[in-house]
């Protein structure tokens, strides 16, 4: 993803300020760049106050961000960017009381940020920042605050009962994309195709390794333990062990052929003191044709 077009808040070398703010704001409204700063106010009329090196500069209501005017955005998306870093493209610079007065639009720097998507193939690899969690997804940042939802169902194949057993807010992580709307003027995007395939995965552990893992799931016939998020196995059934319990498994065996992997719980652990860190197999290019795992055959 181009530099310019990075989630806020992202170290880039092109939309921080330097040693001569000026000079770079006045090259960025003949250009159009966009750069960043750091909202500093919102005023009761919701306008923001934005720091940009040693320059102060406003960003009127309506430029905010897309949908605003319309009202398909909620006030809120302003009033939670103060403290925080704001893209921005510079539309006017004035001089009030003797003062600089720039005029910003991170609604400007936005939507440069969804042509630019607009322009890229369904599969390609983007880098985004979880922004919040509900229970039916994750609220990301996909380039310059333009935010998608990302459905639980298309975070991981072992199946959670809320995002954040995945993700913390303000975490850096890869999606791709999988659909853009200009009509609707936003882009779909998935996670799992990015954390392996079964063998992929299946090929970081070996029969008679103890390791741990989360029961994702109990059963009559057994108990599913995540090993990593794309990648079950199937304990035998033990008492007092519940959904979402942490434990250490005894792999006793892999079978590639079957898509299985028999485990034996050992012992329930306490639980975890942050969300385990993700392991991506993908992150930069595209992904195209990605298939989890082949079909089984009942009779080889």
């Amino acid at each position: 993803m181009m530099d310019c077009y990075l989630p806020e808040g992202r170290p880039s070398t092109t939309r921080r300020p330097a040693d001569d703010a000026l000079a770079i704001l006045l090259d960025a409204y003949s250009s159009g760049q966009i750069l960043e700063g750091q909202a500093i106010s919102c005023s009761a009329d919701h306008d923001l106050t934005v720091q940009f090196g040693n320059i102060t500069g406003v960003i009127p209501r309506v430029e905010t961000a897309l949908g605003i005017e319309e009202g398909a955005t909620k006030e809120i998306a302003i009033l939670s960017r103060v403290g925080k870093p704001v893209c921005f493209t510079v539309i006017a610079i004035q001089e009030k009381n003797g003062m600089l007065s720039p005029v910003f639009s991170r609604r400007a720097a936005q939507r440069a940020a969804l042509q630019h998507l607009y322009t890229l193939p369904e599969g390609a690899v983007l880098s985004a920042t979880v922004t919040h969690l509900e229970p039916f997804g994750a609220f990301l940042d996909v380039g310059c605050g333009v935010v998608t939802m990302l459905g639980i169902e298309n975070i991981s194949i072992s199946r959670i009962a809320h995002p954040a057993q995945r993700f913390t807010p303000g975490q850096q992580v890869y999606v791709i994309l999988t659909g853009k709307e200009p009509s609707r003027g936003r882009v779909t995007v998935s996670h799992k195709e990015l954390l392996g395939t079964w063998l992929e995965n299946a090929d970081l552990f070996s029969r008679g390794m103890t390791v741990s893992g989360y029961v994702r799931g109990v059963k009559s016939y057994g108990i599913f333990v995540e090993l990593t998020p794309n990648l079950s196995g199937l304990a035998e059934m033990q008492e007092g062990v519940l959904p979402g319990d942490r434990v250490s498994v005894f792999l006793k065996a892999i079978l590639p052929e079957k898509r299985k992997i028999k485990l034996l719980i050992i012992d329930k652990l306490p639980p975890a003191e942050a969300v385990p860190p993700l392991r991506y197999f993908i992150t930069e290019g595209q992904v195209s044709g990605w298939q989890y795992a082949p079909a089984v055959n009942p009779h080889p």
